[in-house]
């Protein structure tokens, strides 16, 4: 008998256009969003240099974010981190496709290549 994989618990919000944004609620939670869960053109975003949530932002039909969509899956990720009651928060984001997992790296960690980042106000939709 097969057992299923198990599934990240995270929070969901429903943005413009049909974009989702995606949440992970653990450390745990955010590999399993971030490795498993994300398609490899869905966009990638955590607040720089301190603990929160991994988010994604995601499109049923693959489509590319403009830039306001793009600030506000910035905005949940800055909320869900430590950061939630500074002013502006600097925000990196990649591609899902450029996440990766160090070996022995502990749940949460990844590590990431061609990331932008943005400065944007914690914010939920």
């Amino acid at each position: 008998m097969k057992t299923q994989a198990p599934q990240p618990e995270y929070w969901r919000y429903e943005l413009p256009d049909g974009f989702e944004a995606l949440a992970g609620k653990t450390d745990t939670d955010n590999d399993l969003l971030s490795l498993r869960i994300a398609a490899p053109n869905d966009l990638w975003f955590h607040v720089h240099a301190l603990p929160g949530s991994h988010v994604i932002l995601r499109h049923p039909d693959g489509e590319k974010p403009d830039s306001a969509t793009i600030r506000i899956a910035a905005g949940i990720a800055a909320w869900h981190s430590k950061a939630r009651n500074a002013g502006s928060v600097p925000v990196v984001y990649t591609e899902a496709k450029h996440v990766g997992k160090p070996r022995g790296a502990k749940p949460g960690s990844v590590t990431i290549k061609r990331e932008k980042t943005l400065k944007v106000r914690p914010s939920l939709p």
